[in-house]
């Protein structure tokens, strides 16, 4: 199977570097930038070039432009019914089918950045018309680089932006506040770094191993009138818990005013 990408930002050579791996696909990546296409095919040993050449339909093509850039980056795509997997945010089905000439053999994903390592989540939907076998081709070349989960609804990528799209960014805010902690408690900035990378890891692991509820899991390390006991009323004296909520929905409506920018009228 050719698999090529229209644009080679991050998440294309992540999606990319992971199908090289797996070793089953042809992959090629087109993109307007020359020292960007020599580094990719550096990196990833795949064919690029700075347009892509003609599509089969037994082809994929991986949108990874940015959602401002698409439809310039569409106007001369001609897709001869290959399936189009769109990684771009915001940009819904009847959007890329009017830039891509009226084609609907398309599946969305929200992929996030731990995808770069293999650790990525990605939101993925297909209308009731796409088969099965052009799903199954999506998934396993999202699963590439993580996790699939797929949804009934289109708007649900919005949600799913909110919570794993952006997440990454809410892990490594905290990450940083602890690690500021750490430092004004006296630590290195060096061995506050590691100290928070390391709590985090252990903690995740710790959670993924136990298969407990996370707020049990909490109390197991929380003896009423101990230390963490205190550390845990700050929060949610300082409504950290309601402040994350809150966050995560202004993430999901600013995903929702975005796509209302793109969307066909």
């Amino acid at each position: 199977m050719n698999i090529y990408f229209l644009g080679g930002g991050n998440m294309a050579a992540a999606i990319a570097g992971g199908l090289v791996k797996q070793g089953r696909y042809r992959i090629h990546i087109a993109n307007r930038g020359a020292e960007k296409r020599e580094r990719l095919a550096k990196e990833l040993n795949v064919e690029v070039s700075e347009s892509l050449p003609e599509l089969h339909s037994d082809d994929v093509l991986i949108l990874a432009v940015k959602p401002q850039d698409m439809e310039a980056a569409c106007r001369n795509v001609r897709v001869n019914g290959a399936l189009v997997l769109s990684v771009a945010a915001g940009l819904s089905i009847d959007t890329l089918s009017r830039y891509l000439g009226g084609i609907r053999r398309i599946v969305r994903t929200m992929p996030n950045t731990p995808g770069k390592i293999g650790l990525g989540v990605s939101g993925m939907f297909a209308e009731a018309e796409v088969s099965e076998a052009d799903r199954a081709t999506a998934d396993r070349i999202m699963r590439s680089v993580g996790l699939t989960v797929w949804l009934d609804e289109e708007d649900k990528l919005h949600n799913i932006t909110g919570i794993s799209g952006s997440g990454p960014a809410y892990v490594f805010y905290l990450l940083s506040a602890l690690q500021a902690a750490a430092q004004a408690q006296g630590f290195s900035e060096e061995d506050a770094r590691a100290l928070s990378l390391a709590t985090f890891k252990g903690a995740v692991a710790l959670a993924e191993q136990s298969g407990e509820d996370f707020a049990q899991l909490q109390q197991n390390v929380t003896s009423k009138g101990g230390t963490t006991h205190e550390a845990i009323e700050t929060f949610k004296s300082c409504r950290v818990a309601e402040a994350i909520a809150q966050g995560v929905e202004a993430c999901v409506k600013r995903s929702q005013e975005m796509a209302q920018q793109y969307k066909v009228v």
